[in-house]
């Protein structure tokens, strides 16, 4: 996995997803998350985020899901919302639907705080885990 990084932008070599830098600022956007503001580092920790979840190879690898939780936990975000939004980026691809532009706008406000900022804390203990299933297993 190489994720390419120049002044203007971040690509990568598995995924079409990109970050781009807004012209004179030093605010990024990501192709997958383009409402958010975020600086180069939360712009790099997302690019790896995208290439861990396209990696079929690390499905079961705990350290893996170690690596994408703390990446996303630098975005703000669940990992499990990144699996959404890149599944459907992926879903609009493949059916040849338009993707929202990445918002570089000088004129939008400014960087909000990240949704989960502080979860790493020793007080935190997730409520439950995994998803629900509609089955009763007896």
């Amino acid at each position: 996995m190489t994720i390419d990084i120049n002044q203007r932008e971040m690509t990568s070599d598995i995924t079409p997803e990109f970050a781009r830098r807004a012209q004179g600022e030093e605010v990024w956007c990501l192709s997958w998350l383009p409402e958010q503001r975020l600086t180069r580092e939360q712009a790099h920790a997302g690019m790896e985020l995208d290439e861990i979840l396209s990696d079929p190879d690390v499905v079961f690898d705990d350290a893996a899901h170690s690596e994408a939780a703390e990446r996303a936990a630098r975005l703000g975000i669940l990992v499990e919302h990144a699996v959404v939004v890149l599944a459907q980026r992926l879903a609009e691809r493949m059916h040849h639907q338009t993707l929202p532009p990445c918002v570089t706008d000088a004129a939008l406000p400014p960087l909000p705080e990240p949704m989960l900022a502080g979860w790493f804390s020793a007080t935190y203990a997730p409520a439950t885990t995994g998803a629900r299933s509609q089955h009763l297993w007896a």
